[in-house]
This record gives structure tokens, sequence and C-alpha cells, in this order.
């Protein structure tokens, strides 16, 4: 059922606005046909008074994910009168911390103040929270479905479409390959959100009981970012196709001026983006080029128009590791199959070698003594970030292993010494100089939550000495908790050239038994020069990709002479994964928004009428 607002046909004044967007950037080159932009200035909301009603709709997984298309949702407020809102579906919970000690629903709490004020530079007034938990960083759509139980998710989102009633609805890339699971999984739901809410036959108590209509929304955009060296004012004008899906794609240039702020609004962009300062962003370097030859656009792909799925050529690929086969089995069963096309990278052969067994275990004291790592040095490369010299940051490691404990010596090069975290920070260890070890047990991880992964802070506040936790990984916290054989030495130059951590692993502290053949390790390091708790460069064993979160990444550490004992399971023990969310009854701006607007809270149920 179509509102007469979405009738098609454009002409008279409307037509001459489009004709007038094409002309200034304010679109991309598919124009009147393909671009969100003329689509919108068909059906302004001015004519509109239902204080729910927006033009746009933003789905995303975390507060922050919007802030790299708020130039486009600026600007398209201020050009064309559009009213863009956005879904968030969790408050980013799991996240870092670089202002406070706040964690799970007080740092939503926090996030959600931040997202409000920096999305409000652009006229943005509403973002709905699904109030879903963010939990560890990770690459898996599936497991971020178990934790936000799929459906429910599902239906709050068909209740949020048919209740705001947009005629555009841009998302996040749905892709898996190097991309956080929350913002595929964000982006999955709200494709199968944009159908649905026009099918009579999706959640039909939202249409008996709550008295909604099916809303069909005429445009579907898709984030992409392939297309982000394109610089200058005349990059979005040009018509270009993904080379990759097929799809049409259309840019918004960033440098056209805001009348409202007097500059750019690239410019209010990162303004608004330093905002979410408890992601570390308040570092960002505070000014945008002035050239507009140097000014990006945004980038989106349309995957429907008109209602419409936009078709494009199928690649099948074969040989697909499970994430990826999962992947395209959806875009299949959602009726985008080209969404599937080369969506496995080609992966590149992962590093090997053998854990040498020593006969005397190493005496954890964080120096190399002599026989204690008779096994190869293994180098650290740049894997993200700054590429610095050997003099800012490199490293190297070893490995060993005496009967059941896995021993680990990662010696850094480091110009400058990060943040001293406290103690009881000890977290989040992305944050400032720290090593990263990660290990998959059985070699056949298809995310983190069947691995061991730990953080180790060299050095902490008050010469308290190293530190150590687990993260994103089977169970999370402090390492004296989650992993209590494990033991951590570190010895730090004076003057600060660097620093040596050893560690001790049992390997009865991993969620299953050591496969010795198929034994999967990354080491990570790394390097912040700054005491604002934020990072430059990253280096690993095996660099490729989001090299931390990917077990097909890691490089295989066969443990010779190794037999596990029999009673140790072979089957990874079930995750504890933290599901703790801030709740939109306990946000006042949520509370007087739903007021406002009469969305219900978390897209919650309406009463039965």
């Amino acid at each position: 059922m179509l509102d007469s607002s979405e009738q098609t046909g454009t002409s008279g004044p409307s037509r001459r606005l489009v004709t007038a967007a094409m002309a200034s950037g304010l679109v991309g080159a598919a124009g009147a046909a393909g671009s969100p932009t003329a689509q919108a200035a068909e059906r302004p909301s001015a004519g509109r008074r239902d204080p729910a009603h927006h033009d746009v709709l933003f789905v995303s997984a975390h507060p922050d994910d919007e802030a790299g298309n708020l130039s486009t949702f600026g600007l398209w407020r201020e050009r064309l009168g559009l009213r863009t809102g956005v879904v968030t579906i969790t408050r980013g919970e799991g996240g870092g911390n670089a202002v406070g000690p706040e964690e799970g629903a007080p740092l939503g709490m926090l996030r959600e103040d931040e997202e409000r004020s920096a999305t409000a530079l652009a006229g943005i007034e509403n973002i709905f929270y699904l109030d879903k938990p963010d939990f560890w960083y990770t690459l898996s759509a599936p497991l971020t479905e178990r934790i936000w139980h799929q459906q429910d998710t599902l239906e709050r989102m068909v209740r949020l479409l048919r209740m705001t009633t947009p005629h555009t609805v841009v998302t996040m890339d749905p892709r898996p390959f190097s991309q956080h699971g929350g913002h595929q999984m964000s982006a999955r739901l709200a494709i199968e959100a944009f159908f649905l809410a026009g099918d009579g036959r999706a959640f039909p108590d939202q249409l008996n009981c709550e008295g909604l209509k099916p809303w069909r929304a005429r445009r579907l955009l898709a984030q992409n970012h392939g297309f982000s060296d394109l610089l200058g004012p005349d990059a979005p004008r040009k018509r270009r196709k993904d080379p990759v899906t097929g799809l049409p794609v259309v840019g918004v240039w960033s440098g056209h001026r805001s009348r409202e702020h007097g500059r750019s609004w690239a410019q209010v962009e990162r303004d608004a983006s330093r905002m979410y300062r408890s992601q570390g962003w308040a570092a960002m370097p505070p000014e945008v080029p002035t050239d507009p030859a140097k000014l990006g656009s945004d980038w989106f792909s349309v995957l429907a128009r008109r209602g419409r799925v936009v078709r494009a050529p199928v690649r099948e690929q074969g040989g697909l590791r499970p994430v990826y086969a999962e992947f395209r089995e959806w875009a299949r069963r959602v009726g985008l199959p080209w969404l599937a096309n080369d969506a496995q990278p080609d992966y590149p052969a992962v590093p090997s070698t053998t854990v040498p067994e020593v006969a005397a275990a190493p005496v954890l004291n964080g120096v190399e003594g002599e026989g204690e790592y008779p096994g190869p040095e293994l180098p650290l490369r740049h894997w993200e970030g700054d590429e610095v010299p050997h003099s800012d940051c490199s490293a190297t490691a070893k490995m060993s292993r005496h009967g059941d404990d896995l021993y680990v010596l990662v010696t850094v090069t480091d110009d400058k010494a990060g943040t001293a975290l406290d103690q009881d920070d000890a977290k989040r260890h992305w944050r400032t100089d720290s090593v990263e070890i990660a290990l998959d047990p059985r070699g056949d991880g298809d995310d983190t939550s069947v691995t061991f992964k730990t953080g180790i802070f060299p050095f902490t506040a008050g010469d308290a000495g190293p530190a150590a936790e687990r993260d994103a990984d089977n169970r999370q916290g402090p390492a004296e908790k989650t992993a209590p054989g494990m033991r951590v030495a570190a010895a730090v130059g004076e003057p600060f050239r660097g620093y040596t951590v050893e560690v001790k692993i049992p390997l009865g502290e991993l969620p299953a038994a050591a496969d010795p053949e198929r034994f999967a390790a990354n080491i990570l390091v790394y390097d912040s020069d700054t005491q604002d708790k934020t990072g430059q460069t990253r280096l690993a064993w095996s660099p490729f990709g989001s090299a931390q979160a990917d077990p097909y990444v890691w490089g295989t550490a066969r443990l010779g002479g190794y037999t596990p004992p029999a009673d140790r399971p072979t089957v990874p023990v079930d995750p504890e994964i933290p599901t703790e969310a801030a709740r939109s009854e306990d946000s006042p701006a949520s509370v007087a928004q739903a007021r406002r607007t009469g969305v219900p809270l978390a897209g919650g149920p309406r009463p039965c009428r």
C-alpha cells in the first residue's frame, strides 16, 4: 500500500529543483533516475505534519556510525528541506572510553549524549535507539544476530519504517570482509525491513492491533567506501558503478558551503566528529582542507529505487569459508545475490612456525635468557594506522613451550610512551601501548568467540608494573579472573626506548584443547604516541584485514611434540558475551523524543487500538 505522496513523476517546480540540484552537485550523476536527493526533492517534508515523519532514515549499529555522512544529511536539510532521522541499534556499550571510567550502560548513555550533540550540527533532531546490547568488536554478523535476537530487532525496525514513513533509507555496507559484525547486521536488518515494511503479511499485529499501515520506501542506499579517493566537486557528477556488485553508485560532495554555519559541510562534519570524545575522535585534526580539490564526497550504492530492487549481474564464487558462504545465502534469500560478488577476498598464505619445546621453563622477567626461546624470531609488520620508521615502532616475537604452558616474548622498539593507565582501567588495550596475543586452539574458528585473546600493558600508572586482560574472545575481563594461571612480566627501558613483554599462557586456559598441528596464533602490537588514549600505529605477525578479529588470517603455530590431556574438550565452551545495554526509558532525551514524535521507546509496540 503506497501513501499518495509516493506516486512517481516529476514535473514543474519539482523538476526544476531536481535539475538545479544536479547542476550544483548536490546529487550524483545518476540524477533523477538514481539519486536519493533527486527522489527526495519530489517529496519535501514541508507538506507533512506528522511529527514522526522523516524524509530520510539512516540505520546503523552504534553512535558515531553516521558521522561520515553528516555532511550529506546537513546539506540535504539546508538546501532541500529534507528531515533525516537516525536509527541506532545499540548505544555502543562495548566500545572504548577515552574520557573516563564508564562502561556498559553508563558508557551507552555518555555515547548517546555525544551522538545527539554531534548530529544536531546537521539538523538531526531524532535518534531512535533499539536498546540492543553492544559487545566487543567482532566480524561476525551471525554472532551479532544471536545477541540482538534478530527477529525482535527486525520487528522493531519494520515498525519504525511504518511510523516514520521515509522515502529514502540509508544504511551501512552489509558485506562481511574486515567490517564490524554490528555494521553488517544493521545493514542486513535495514535491507530486510525496507521490503517487509511494505508487505501487509509481515508483522500483521502492527497493522491489525497497533493501527499502522504498510509503508514502501522509495530508495535504499548503502554506504560505499570504495570511492573515497575521488576528490573535488566534479567527482560525483559522473556516472559510476561499483566494480564488485555492479550497482550504480551516487555521491554527494562535502565541499558545499553551509549557509547556517558559514563554512564547508566537510568542516561541519569534522566539528561534529570531534564530539565523539569517548572514542578518541577529539584527537582528529580540527581543520579540513580549504582547497575544494582536496575535499571528498559521501558515496552510496543504490540497492533499490522506486521501491524495487536494482538488479546487477551475479558472479558466483567458489571455495567459500563459512562466514562468506553464510553471507551468500543471506543475499540470495533477500533477493540481492549480487551483493555477494567477490565477497571473500583473496586471502594471502598465512605465516607459519613451529613452537619448540624447551626442557626448562623460561624465567618470566622480560629478558630473553639463554636457551629459553630457541625458535625463529617472528617479524611483526605494519598492519594499520601510520607507517612509521623502525625507531618509532617495530617489533619481533618468539614462542616456546614447556609442558602444558605456552611462552611468548615480544620485543618492541618505541620512541614515545603512551598513556599509563591505572591498574583498574587496564582494559581495551588498543587505547595505549600494548601487546595482543590471539590464539585459536583448534585452528578452525570462524569468529573470536571460540578463541583466547589477551591484551598486555607493559606499564601502568604509578609504576605499578604490567597488567593483562582478555577482550573480544571466549571470556573477557581482568586476567587474574579470566585466566588465573597466566603470568606476565615486562621490562621497560629507561629512558623509554621501548619494552619487552613476556607471558606464560597455560594451554588449559584456552576454550578447547590445542590441536598441535592446526594451532593458530597472531601477535600484535599497538603503539600510541600520545596521552589522549588514542593509537597511531599497529603491527602484526599476520597483517591482513582485521588482523585482531579474523581467525582466518592468523598464522599456524605448530606445537611440536605436544599432546593435549585426553579429558580436555575438543569443542570450545560456550562464550561469555556481555549483554548489558542502556535503556531508552532511562534517557530523558529519548523519553522527550518519544513524547514529541509519538514513536514508542526502543521501537516498541504501540498500545492496541
